[in-house]
């Protein structure tokens, strides 16, 4: 029998470099840079189909924060307008779009 088209989970190109930004957020608090950090990710495998434990990571770190998406997204705008969460090394103005 073979498997429906579309239903086998696939493996994040950025995987290897998010696992242990992930385990990081695992074992630290809520700080700016961890909030933008979690918002960001979370953000990244929304809808991915595939990288379960890393979903699933992303919301216990989540629930361990006591938050909601919803308010970690409120949070990171707001941290956003005031800028400098994400220092530059370069001389210019650049953004992760990754």
């Amino acid at each position: 029998m073979t498997e429906p088209l579309g239903s086998k989970d696939q493996q994040h190109p950025l995987y290897g470099r998010d696992r242990p930004l992930i385990d990081i957020l695992l074992a630290q608090g809520a700080t700016d840079y961890n909030l933008s950090e979690l918002a960001r990710l979370k953000i990244r495998y929304q809808g991915f189909p595939g990288a379960r434990d890393i979903q699933s990571n992303l919301d216990k770190v989540l629930q361990s924060w006591g938050l909601t998406e919803a308010e970690l997204f409120e949070k990171t705008r707001q941290l956003h307008d005031i800028g400098g969460i994400y220092k530059t090394r370069g001389k210019k103005e650049e953004q992760d779009w990754n």
